[in-house]
């Protein structure tokens, strides 16, 4: 899950939060800014500047959705949440 929100072309990065807790355990450690919790999937993400937010977050849902293999059904679903704007590229879109 983790490696296809990176690959989206507005993340930026993953986000723990600020007390680290969107993570979940895996092979050689932490998973940091995703959370496979029993109810639901939650998502820490570092935009880019450019497009709606909204947009964005329906773009890491799909993403999750796609991946997300043996998250059961029964929970909330994948929750979204953004932790920063990678301004870095904002002064030369147009």
């Amino acid at each position: 899950m983790a490696a296809r929100v990176r690959a989206l072309p507005d993340i930026a990065g993953l986000s723990a939060g600020e007390f680290g807790t969107t993570a979940t355990p895996g092979p050689g450690g932490r998973v940091e800014g995703v959370a496979v919790r029993p109810e639901g999937v939650e998502v820490g993400v570092v935009v880019r500047y450019g497009r709606p937010i909204p947009d964005i977050a329906a773009d890491v849902r799909a993403a999750v959705l796609a991946a997300r293999g043996g998250v059961p059904d029964s929970g909330d679903g994948v929750r979204v949440w953004v932790a920063d704007i990678d301004l870095a590229e904002a002064g030369t879109r147009r």
